[in-house]
């Protein structure tokens, strides 16, 4: 199989979908990998470490998806790549769909197939492919949402941590997955005052246990939201539904009774925010205000610390991409049913029930998987 890999084009994103040991493991399997000039220079990786891993080096995008077979990406395609979509094309990156109805149907209209790393989810409901950038994104909300509470940057100007003799800031995390654990790892190593506000129950047991009663745990329901969403200086949206549009926790009523001068980070953004306020924003204009609050919903965080997160992000996804590339793609969704639950598009069909439930479009399970 021929593998591409572009140079991502979304605002500030650094990542890169295919590091040299990768492209090296790939040829060594008798596949050929193509790479756009310039796609791994944002994560400290030169063309030329490319090409002794014996990748072949493109002057651009449209070579690189003229060639392939596979497209393996970090984030979705944006509106200069469309033309190059086609059938028969795999697309293998984040997609994050479900808010998006003009990329679904640039996909379903153009005949590509696409494989969603975020929806890529094992028997025990792990999500492999998107654990990597929660844990990035995890902990880079409260690095970003601390530095949004100075008063320079328009915050109430609390320090997290706090001093001796002054309280510390007060985070409040929304969710109980692997953004709002390791969201919580940072907020509680700070000092902060932290609760995790959850709706698994038996989960919510497993972090008290894990922290040993900080942060405290908290059942989700709208009384206990409200009221830890008020007191806080620092709110992570941390929810999760995978493929689904995420729910609506936080209401416009709501933000407007918070602290003036809070701070908002809703990492559920790619999947359209849990905040009714929220909205996408860019690493080059990251925040904007609504009575208020600050609110932060860049949807690529994990692209501000490219180095770490493309290396993280790559040994997760190698394995995948080796074995799309070695067993072809009806093979490898049928061996692999989790990868199979990534699959999305299908040749002008939905194949993946909450993206479709989201825009209210038909779908259906693909015989090549159930076949």
């Amino acid at each position: 199989m021929i593998i591409g890999v572009p140079r991502e084009i979304k605002d500030h994103e650094f990542r890169v979908g295919l590091v040299p040991a990768g492209a090296r493991s790939l040829v060594a399997g008798g596949h050929q990998v193509v790479v756009e000039a310039g796609a791994g220079a944002g994560s400290g990786i030169g063309d030329e470490d490319y090409r002794a891993a014996g990748a072949e080096i493109m002057a651009g995008a449209a070579e690189v998806y003229g060639r392939a077979e596979m497209i393996v990406k970090v984030k979705e395609p944006l509106p200069p790549e469309y033309p190059y979509l086609r059938p028969g094309l795999i697309i293998f990156t984040y997609l994050h769909l479900a808010p998006l109805p003009e990329l679904t149907n640039v996909l379903l209209t153009s005949g590509v197939t696409a494989i969603a790393y975020e929806t890529v989810e094992t028997a025990g409901g792990r999500l492999p492919l998107l654990a990597p950038m929660s844990q990035v994104a995890g902990r880079l909300a409260i690095q970003d949402g601390a530095h949004y509470l100075e008063k320079e940057q328009g915050g109430r100007g609390v320090l997290l941590a706090g001093v001796p003799g002054v309280a510390p800031g007060r985070v409040a995390i929304l969710g109980s997955g692997t953004v709002a654990v390791n969201a919580a790892q940072m907020a509680v190593g700070l000092g902060a005052e932290t609760a995790i506000i959850g709706r698994n129950l038996a989960k919510m047991a497993e972090l008290d246990a894990l922290f040993r009663g900080r942060p405290r745990t908290i059942a989700a329901n709208p009384q206990h939201i409200e009221e830890q969403v008020i007191r806080a200086d620092l709110v992570i949206g941390a929810v999760l539904s995978p493929g689904a549009a995420a729910p609506k926790l936080i209401s416009r009523e709501l933000i407007a009774k918070m602290q003036p001068g809070a701070v908002l980070v809703d990492v559920a953004i790619d999947q359209g925010g849990c905040a009714e306020t929220s909205r996408p924003t860019s690493h080059s204009q990251p925040i904007f205000t609504v009575d208020g609050v600050i609110h932060y919903g860049v949807a690529n965080m994990p692209g501000a610390v490219p180095r770490t997160s493309t290396l993280a992000l790559t040994n997760a996804t190698l394995p995948y991409v080796r074995r799309l590339a070695d067993l072809g793609l009806p093979a490898a969704l049928r061996q692999d049913p989790a990868l199979a639950r990534g699959l999305n598009v299908l040749a002008g069909e939905l194949t993946n029930q909450p993206v479709a439930e989201a825009q209210g479009l038909p779908w259906r399970e693909p015989a090549l998987v159930s076949g």
